[in-house]
């Protein structure tokens, strides 16, 4: 049977985890209580055996006085006499102290046992108010952000009724549902009803139907908002401020990122016209968003009501079985009593959260799954995957095939001489197969390091998928990550021991040196493939994510998108044998020389340039995206900080590409690359981990730690600090020393910068973790598409 207190932290909110009752420390207390009780159990037994030796010593007194009696008849009576009562004093005086002594031994254990008991239950109504007031704060929340989520529902049903009436021609009046000057929730919405174009409805609509949409527009003016264009402004009442309603659309994507720049600018050129109606300034298209905005709010509402839900019964178990336990210690019945006044609190008397909850559930239902309870809860409650044995068992299939058939290409290699000098003269196998298994063995890395940022992530309970605004439903755990990872080193692992095969049976290179770019072919088609296979969520992820990272800045930055972002800039060598690979055989099959193409034309120079600056470049653009939304000054001094980068990356790589450097251009590469490494170093241990707080009760670190071993956090700042520093190889030119050794090496390091990588993803994502916790952020706060603006006349 687990433990309760294994249970609680397993199933705790972990943005909430300081406002849980601390548990831990109640069963401390109640522990102390016991051991308060020990001493007193055992003194009474030595209280006992302390009467047990009174009585013997007053035996021995006793035949003393008789024998001295006896002695004294014999001898003068005097003396005898004046014997017996010294002795009869002593014995007196010393059974007096042991009972005294033993006495406030007990009194001393009574109120020790009592003061125990008092800290305890002080220290369960602390948090008892803790629980309570947390409680209120977010029950509060919620119910104000229900309130303002079920007006913006009431507004996009009017503005739908509106639209409604207006593309309708021949249409009885829907106006019969409205009560108290707005329309009741009666009509679903249906985005299957919609289409989407930008089209505005037909202008010559019938009479019925323009007074059918002035009564609308009256309705909602009726209830504070009116549509107001710069020529009505001046004809609202005086001395009575107007509401002006807004579609407020977040600009996600590069069409949206370019009205919102002149959307300003177009609807005061439109509102100059006095001929245009209200509802011409809002298009169709914008109430659709609004609607999708809309539901998606609801989600997450009824998400985090759901998890104040099980905020509060938890805490309830978390108080009866501590109350249990000391009653069980102290052997009172003290649980009853106190648990009335748990009861009686707000987080357990309280029902507006069932009561908005069952609200949210039953208008979902109604306006957003036309009235199929089954398809709400899919949205409401989505069901996470089950970990399957079967995906463990493949694993350890893969692993187990990886490293066999790596032994087989090893003994084959060397059996064939394939780094002998024959081989090493010839650059078709190290231009063909080289750079195809380099680009799958990083990618293979990267994937084996994300795996375990997962696993790391699960234990140390970090809400990876909810920073990320992953859907739990579909989001890669680790042991998905390992199978793709294992899956993929297996196949790549095959196709070289294959290629390996056919070459030392004497196949021509051109036939076998085409089982590299099959495969990379293969693994293209397999990652945009439409069907339901091989993780297409998170496949359709991925690629969105590298479009929004290519097409930066139009696209409105999240946090998945510049952490990707991140990835690829320690993914520079890859990328760089992509491009060599792709030229190889574009050059072989257009006829060309592949070698002198791709290695020594001016082209090749160039695209080494652009590729060697484009992640940086990406996540330049993402945080220049960042502050013009966020008005942040830090995400321009992040933008530096991959400025910096970039001149550091294009001096080394002109270094690298000179036979003989100056001395000039060589201080010129060391100072660039030293001053873009301390301004990364500064941003990785400060801004991105959180670390080197002055004032932290953790020296060097920080206050809030998630692993209990504070060395482990040392040992990471001195490998982060260490594997920063490895492009000294590039100006040390240790890659001289051979063609085969030059390669090798330069894989090494492109392997150490994505075990770097991986490294420093566990902790950026710790530091975002508690950065929500301080912010009880549990749940994603949708913007709402309707606002309202004061006009004063």
């Amino acid at each position: 049977m687990v433990k309760f207190s294994k249970e609680l932290e397993a199933q705790l909110i972990p943005e909430w985890k300081d406002y849980f009752v601390n548990y831990w420390q109640l069963k401390k207390n109640v522990k102390k209580i016991k051991l308060s009780r020990k001493p007193k159990q055992s003194s009474q037994v030595y209280h006992n055996s302390g009467q047990y030796c009174s009585s013997v010593v007053d035996s021995f007194f006793d035949s003393a006085r008789s024998l001295v009696s006896s002695i004294s008849s014999k001898l003068h009576s005097t003396s005898s006499s004046s014997l017996e009562d010294n002795e009869v004093v002593e014995s007196n005086s010393i059974e007096d102290e042991v009972e005294h002594e033993f006495h406030d031994s007990e009194l001393s254990q009574l109120f020790s046992e009592e003061e125990e008991v008092k800290k305890f239950f002080e220290r369960l109504d602390e948090e008892l108010e803790k629980v309570d007031n947390f409680y209120k704060a977010r029950e509060t929340e919620f119910q104000q952000r229900g309130e303002a989520l079920i007006k913006q529902l009431d507004i996009l049903l009017d503005l739908k009724q509106v639209f409604n009436q207006r593309s309708r021609k021949n249409f009885t009046s829907p106006y019969s549902s409205v009560h108290g000057g707005r329309l009741s929730r009666s009509d679903s919405i249906s985005t299957r009803n919609w289409d989407c174009s930008e089209n505005m409805c037909e202008t010559n609509e019938t009479s019925d139907v323009s007074s059918q949409t002035d009564e609308v527009i009256a309705a909602l003016e009726k209830n504070g908002l009116n549509f107001i264009g710069a020529a009505t402004r001046a004809k609202s009442k005086k001395g009575k401020p107007k509401m002006a309603l807004r579609i407020d659309i977040p600009a996600t994507n590069p069409t949206r990122t370019i009205s919102a720049v002149t959307s300003m600018l177009w609807e005061d050129l439109v509102n100059t016209s006095s001929k245009d109606t209200p509802m011409e300034l809002i298009s169709r298209k914008k109430i659709q968003c609004a609607e999708k905005m809309i539901r998606g709010a609801f989600v997450e509402l009824y998400k985090g009501l759901g998890l104040l839900k099980t905020y509060s019964s938890l805490n309830m178990v978390a108080f009866t079985k501590i109350l249990k336990k000391f009653d069980k210690v102290a052997n009172q019945q003290a649980s009853c009593n106190y648990l009335k006044t748990v009861k009686r609190s707000n987080f357990i008397s309280s029902d507006k959260v069932v009561k908005l909850m069952d609200e949210v559930e039953s208008l979902f239902i109604k306006h957003f799954a036309e009235d199929d309870r089954k398809k709400a809860m899919k949205y409401l409650r989505p069901q996470q995957q089950k970990d399957s044995h079967m995906i463990t068992f493949l694993v350890g299939l893969f692993t187990g095939c990886f490293v066999t058939l790596f032994a087989i290409y090893a003994i084959l290699a060397h059996l064939s001489g394939l780094f002998s000098r024959g081989y090493r003269d010839d650059p078709g196998y190290m231009e063909t197969v080289y750079p195809i298994f380099s680009t799958f063995a990083l990618l293979g890395l990267h994937l084996f390091m994300y795996g375990c940022n997962l696993l790391m992530w699960k234990a140390t309970r970090i809400n990876y998928t909810f920073i990320f605004e992953f859907n739990p439903k579909t989001a890669l755990k680790y042991r998905d990550a390992f199978l793709v990872c294992t899956s993929l080193m297996t196949a790549v692992v095959g196709a070289l021991v294959l290629h390996l095969i056919l070459r030392s049976k004497g196949f021509p290179p051109q036939q076998i040196d085409a089982i590299p770019g099959i495969l990379l072919l293969v693994f293209f088609a397999l990652l945009m493939c439409p069907i339901n296979v091989f993780y297409r969520p998170t496949r359709y992820c991925f690629l969105k994510v590298i479009r929004n990272i290519v097409l930066s800045p139009l696209y409105k930055v999240v946090m998945v998108d510049f952490f990707m972002a991140d990835q690829l800039t320690s993914q520079i060598p890859l990328l760089r044998h992509m491009e060599t690979t792709a030229c190889y055989f574009l050059a072989n099959s257009l006829g060309s020389y592949p070698y002198d193409v791709c290695k020594k034309g001016k082209l090749y120079k160039e695209l080494a340039y652009v590729i060697s600056f484009a992640p940086y470049y990406w996540r330049a653009m993402q945080c220049a995206r960042r502050w013009f939304d966020e008005s942040d000054v830090k995400q321009l001094a992040n933008l530096g900080k991959y400025v910096s980068a970039m001149i550091a990356a294009g001096a080394r790589l002109t270094y690298a590409q000179q036979q003989e450097p100056t001395v000039f251009f060589t201080i010129l590469v060391v100072a660039t690359s030293v001053i873009a490494t301390i301004y990364q170093l500064y941003w990785d241990f400060v801004q991105d981990w959180g670390f080197f707080d002055h004032s932290s009760r953790n020296p060097w670190l920080r206050d809030d730690l998630v692993l209990k071993n504070k060395s482990v956090y040392y040992i990471s700042i001195v490998i982060n600090l260490v594997l920063r520093v490895a492009w000294v190889e590039s100006v040390m030119r240790l890659n001289k020393v051979g063609n085969v050794e030059a390669k090798f090496l330069d894989f090494s390091l492109a392997s150490l910068e994505v075990i770097r990588r991986g490294h420093w993803n566990f902790y950026r994502l710790e530091n975002e973790h508690l950065n929500n916790v301080g912010k009880f952020r549990a749940v994603k706060t949708v913007p709402l598409p309707f606002r309202e603006t004061d006009f004063d006349d």
